[in-house]
């Protein structure tokens, strides 16, 4: 399978939402994401939910983007092909996948730039 052919036509969605990521010891209920590792647990929520998190660091200022579409576990390098070309843009991305789909976050500074590659490469993307 071709990842290219997944982007061409496919729908990209762009969160209202303001997340932030943030490095914290525990979990947060209001999280959209919650990475476990040993020794740091890594919340994503949104930017009002901050100050609910006791976090010892905090990256503001993310949009969601939204890959809507169910992408098959033995499909190779979706996420590569997305990265690549947002960084040929100098759009920086903090990936997160769920069972189906994938999201990947960019600073809301980068969403023009982001938007526009993203349609080159045949999305529609979606507020």
């Amino acid at each position: 399978m071709d990842p290219t052919e997944f982007l061409d036509g496919g729908t990209v969605s762009v969160s209202d939402e303001t997340y932030a990521v943030c490095r914290t010891d525990r979990d947060h209920s209001a999280a959209f994401a919650t990475i476990r590792e040993a020794g740091e647990t890594t919340v994503v929520v949104e930017e009002d939910e901050v100050d609910a998190v006791d976090a010892d660091a905090v990256e503001p200022g993310w949009k969601r983007l939204t890959f809507e579409m169910e992408l098959p576990f033995e499909l190779v390098g979706f996420l590569a092909a997305v990265a690549t070309a947002l960084a040929e843009v100098e759009v920086s991305v903090f990936v997160l996948s769920s069972y189906a789909t994938d999201h990947v976050l960019i600073k809301e500074t980068d969403r023009p730039a982001a938007v526009r590659r993203l349609e080159e490469l045949g999305c529609e993307v979606v507020d």
